[in-house]
């Protein structure tokens, strides 16, 4: 049986259904959307990833009868709220941003349509999703712009959660990471995955040169040799005479990088291995691999910094009611004005204009006051070559999701559209110095 989503919430959205299903309110018909008012400090631009999760999540968000007895014995919700949880599953439709695409501050990520009971439930579940997922894709996207096409391992599991650390793997793969340490990634969502001896295997050896054979005689030459357990030229050394100049790779994971990368390609070329490559890991983020730019390493690895969205480990999106139908059934918006946390009301759509080059300039956002949301403008070039890609695709319809964003081919389309919408930005974007986003949000 497939675990229910449904308790990975809280309480206060059950209860708010509780309320609105006393003062008959609960049925009526509602806009939700997910946004971030602003980027990470310093981020000029953000990647939207989780939604294929998220969809699976909100697929299998039902209460069966351990949860419904669980709020019925802690006295949560009354009966009839009770009764209304039983038969629930979400019946509205679901637009957003494709998987993988780039947003900006007020993007509608993700719109939510249908009563407020049933859109109400699924504050958290988006937003835990949402937040998580962008913070780490948004953190490797930048580090693989500056990678300068060498591939990347995500290595992380061990930095955060066991359910984070695979959708971790996720997000880190749309973003352009080439692998995973992490079976499970693999399994769930066709992620290739690598990773050969942590230093315990060297250590549990009586030699270094036993633990490499060993490697060697299991793996074949092509296996990459951890060589900083003791000393990196001796451990550069050994590896090379074990496995002979057709090594595969080694991995250095401390000392200065810049210096030992550079000493190691030396000796490795000085020995006949001349096709050997370096992987480097050892606590890297986007600033340490731009400073290897240009140093001989033809990989990296990367944990810590990655699964925590290197500094932003929540991406900063809410998820807010913008637009419910009153008493006479007509849509009305609605916005917080609070300072400092004021939205924007108004069921939307976006568009994002692009000039002849094909390089973003705006992030069109068009708001209506009343009644549908406007329609998104059609992809004609202007006089000036300029055109407008809309941004929102249904995801749900009518509580039927579109499985073409579910799975591995889900996650493979999601990496597709990233590598597209990498392509769009401007190069400023891609300046790791502290600035602001790299095209306004204008809202019509």
């Amino acid at each position: 049986m497939t675990e229910t989503s449904a308790f990975r919430t809280d309480r206060y959205e059950l209860t708010m259904v509780d309320a609105a299903i006393q003062s008959g309110t609960a049925n009526r018909e509602c806009m939700f959307e997910a946004f971030a008012r602003r980027l990470p400090a310093g981020r000029r631009y953000g990647i939207v990833a989780g939604t294929g999760r998220l969809l699976d999540l909100i697929r299998d968000f039902r209460f069966g009868d351990a949860e419904l007895d669980w709020l019925r014995d802690n006295n949560v919700v009354r009966p009839p709220t009770l009764d209304w949880l039983a038969d629930y599953s979400f019946s509205g439709n679901i637009w957003g941003y494709r998987e993988g695409d780039a947003y900006f501050p007020g993007s509608p990520l993700i719109q939510v349509d249908g009563t407020f009971a049933e859109c109400v439930v699924l504050e958290t579940l988006i937003l835990s999703v949402l937040n998580y997922d962008s913070a780490v894709a948004s953190a490797a996207a930048r580090m693989v712009s500056v990678s300068l096409g060498r591939p990347l391992a995500e290595m992380g599991s061990r930095r955060t959660g066991e359910h984070s650390a695979v959708a971790a793997a996720r997000a880190a793969y749309i973003a352009g990471f080439a692998s995973t340490s992490n079976l499970e990634a693999g399994r769930s969502w066709g992620i290739p995955t690598m990773g050969t001896a942590a230093h315990s295997f060297t250590l549990l050896h009586d030699t270094e040169e036993d633990a490499f054979r060993a490697q060697v005689d299991a793996f074949g030459a092509s296996t990459t040799l951890l060589v900083d357990t003791y000393n990196i030229e001796r451990g550069i050394e050994l590896a090379v005479s074990v496995a002979g100049t057709g090594l595969g790779s080694i991995r250095i994971d401390s000392g200065d990088l810049p210096t030992v990368a550079a000493a190691a390609r030396a000796q490795l070329d000085s020995l006949g291995a001349v096709n050997t490559q370096i992987t480097v890991t050892s606590d890297l983020d986007e600033y340490s691999i731009a400073a290897l730019s240009a140093s001989p390493v033809d990989a990296f690895g990367v944990g810590t910094s990655l699964v925590t969205g290197s500094g932003a480990p929540a991406a900063g999106m809410v998820y807010k009611l913008v637009a419910h139908k009153n008493a006479a059934d007509e849509w009305v918006s609605v916005a917080k004005t609070a300072a400092s946390k004021a939205s924007v009301g108004g069921r939307k759509s976006a568009l994002r204009l692009l000039d002849a080059s094909g390089t973003a300039r705006e992030e069109i956002v068009m708001v209506a006051t009343d009644g549908p949301a406007p329609a998104p403008a059609a992809h004609e070039p202007s006089v000036s070559g300029a055109t407008e890609r809309s941004l929102l695709v249904p995801l749900m319809e009518a509580g039927v999701l579109d499985e073409r964003y579910l799975g591995a081919a889900g996650t493979r389309l999601a990496r597709e559209q990233n590598a597209a919408a990498m392509r769009e930005l401007p190069i400023d974007a891609f300046r790791l110095g502290r600035g602001d986003t790299v095209i306004p949000t204008v809202y019509r």
